[in-house]
């Protein structure tokens, strides 16, 4: 396989990062965009026309196209169906996180990529991003000393649509953001969460929205490390980009602090009506599209598999039952 281009399909463009992840593979050269299905024909044929592609109005007919591998950017309760649909069909899958809505339907997609042989991979972009990259080769050097405790935050714009639509999304805010900071916070230490406590506010930012919008969450770590997370939909349309990443490290010998947004400059337009931040620093979704395809092509094991995804949707998960019982809530989730 090492000296033909890969075929990547694209299975919706339902989650805003599908997108992105197009952009990066037309710019490897090593790889094609083979097809694009959607679930808005207009839509998709629209996408199809911007990125000249093939759009494939019929999912089998999708399937059967010669496909590698697929990238599925549906709305997190559609994650199973399409999962199951294109698994044993093309040898690799990257699923756009949370891995789904439900640990039942996470669950039921790693069984069907097992069965099936196929290799799954979920999208957490984050640990692809230089400055997390290097605030992990400074905690494995040891730099901070023995780890204390992690102060993170992931504030974001409402995105509306079925992010806000319980049925379509699992949640809101919390679900929507949980998931990218415990997975960094597992890869950082290879650590489970072992207890989780939350005050999650429903419509608190957006009055009338109907879901959660906000939550400050407490975590304790198997390592001995405890961890918070302010997250909220709270950044305005007039924010220079979509939100923030940031995770300050405390340990006994130092802190380590990191801001995934510092790596910009500020570019001031009349043609895009407000002032924006242009990242200088690395793509962490060109680098997320480099990983999956080397794993399409190489054949290894995928470096974010699907029980980090279910384990960090887990923590979410938990995240809800303790604001709703006022109480920490242990993990593994039972009931």
């Amino acid at each position: 396989m090492s000296d033909r281009r890969i075929r990547i399909g694209m299975m919706s463009f339902a989650h805003m990062h599908a997108y992105s992840y197009a952009v990066c593979l037309q710019q490897m050269p090593d790889v094609e965009i083979a097809g694009i299905w959607h679930e808005d024909a207009a839509q998709g044929e629209a996408l199809a026309r911007e990125f000249a592609v093939p759009f494939i109005s019929d999912v089998e007919r999708f399937l059967d196209a010669g496909l590698d591998g697929v990238i599925i950017c549906s709305a997190n309760a559609h994650h199973r169906r399409d999962v199951e649909r294109a698994a044993g069909r093309v040898r690799a899958i990257l699923c756009e996180k949370p891995i789904a809505a439900t640990l039942e339907d996470g669950r039921a997609i790693i069984e069907r990529c097992r069965q099936t042989d196929t290799r799954l991979q979920i999208a957490f972009p984050v640990r692809f991003h230089p400055v997390f990259e290097q605030l992990k080769r400074l905690l494995d050097s040891g730099a901070a000393g023995r780890i204390l405790a992690a102060e993170c935050t992931n504030h974001g714009s409402m995105p509306g649509g079925w992010f806000v639509d319980r049925a379509l999304s699992g949640g809101g805010a919390v679900i929507d953001h949980t998931v990218h900071v415990v997975d960094l916070l597992r890869w950082f230490w290879g650590a489970e969460v072992q207890e989780v406590y939350a005050e999650i506010g429903d419509s608190l930012l957006h009055p009338d929205l109907g879901i959660d919008d906000s939550g400050m969450l407490s975590f304790a770590l198997a390592n001995g490390v405890y961890a918070t997370l302010d997250t909220s939909w709270s950044r305005p349309a007039a924010y220079p980009t979509w939100g923030d990443v940031k995770i300050e490290v405390i340990g006994d010998g130092g802190v380590l602090y990191a801001d995934m947004s510092r790596q910009h400059i500020s570019v001031s337009s009349q043609q895009s009506g407000k002032t924006q931040w242009r990242d200088w620093g690395g793509n962490m979704d060109l680098g997320l599209m480099r990983d999956f395809v080397a794993m399409v092509r190489q054949g290894h094991e995928p470096s974010i598999t699907g029980e980090d995804g279910l384990a960090a949707l887990e923590v979410a998960l938990a995240a809800y039952r303790s604001a709703e019982r006022g109480e920490p809530v242990r993990l593994p989730l039972t009931g």
